[in-house]
């Protein structure tokens, strides 16, 4: 296992919610947990499982899943570095409520339940970052039941997707549009409520009415009021 990174050396130090915390706060922080190495896949916990420690995502990505009785699996979101997984669960002494696995390798600091109760006890900031932060996972879940419910069609629902991931991706120093696409067409079709042909012909389409253009693991909006519209 590599040397781990403290936070107050972190390069992500003041971007997310418990990166920003004051100095004498962030120390303490730093002193809890074990650091761990995930490796491509690995599974860190499961839905259902009991919420024993949350885990603070410090480089790679995640994916976060929830499956149906009858057996679908729905890929909700992919967690990237900075995030806190397990913390609602954590906090309502509830299991999990997701499945979180890794894309790539991930470099994690995993808390004891107990331990970062106390600390947000002793620290309120803490405790205030950690309220915002599930009022963020809150609305996080809201826009994806957005993104699922109201677009009529798998391509609205498509198109949305790849707004919000074009959003996210958005840097002043990438071309505008450029953006990673970090899903294969199965797991888009997972996240999108449809089926892996409906997305590839749909992407299909999107490419031959250039309005984006596809370049390996990558896409290119070229017409972002068109994809908009789509998305409705």
């Amino acid at each position: 296992m590599e040397r781990s990174q403290g936070c107050l050396d972190c390069p992500l130090r003041g971007k997310h919610a418990f990166c920003s915390m004051q100095s004498a706060a962030l120390e303490k922080f730093d002193c809890l947990g074990t650091p761990v190495q995930f490796s491509s896949g690995a599974v860190m916990f499961r839905e259902g499982d009991n919420c024993a420690s949350v885990h603070v995502l410090c480089s790679g990505r995640v994916k976060l899943s929830a499956t149906s009785r009858e057996g679908r699996t729905l890929i909700l979101k992919i967690a990237r570095a900075g995030e806190v997984l397990g913390l609602s669960a954590a906090l309502a002494n509830q299991p999990y409520e997701v499945t979180a696995e890794t894309m790539e390798p991930c470099r994690v600091k995993t808390i004891r339940r107990q331990a970062i109760l106390d600390f947000f006890d002793r620290n309120p900031d803490a405790a205030l970052r950690a309220a915002r932060t599930v009022a963020q996972e809150y609305k996080a879940a809201f826009s994806e039941v957005r993104r699922l419910a109201l677009p009529a069609t798998a391509s609205g629902r498509v198109a949305n997707l790849l707004l919000d991931w074009s959003r996210d991706q958005a840097s002043e120093t990438s071309p505008r549009g450029r953006c990673v696409m970090p899903l294969t067409h199965e797991e888009i079709a997972s996240m999108t409520a449809t089926t892996r042909e409906t997305v590839t012909r749909v992407l299909g389409q999107m490419k031959r009415d250039h309005v984006i253009s596809i370049h390996g693991a990558g896409f290119t909006v070229l017409q972002p009021q068109a994809l908009e519209r789509l998305a409705v």
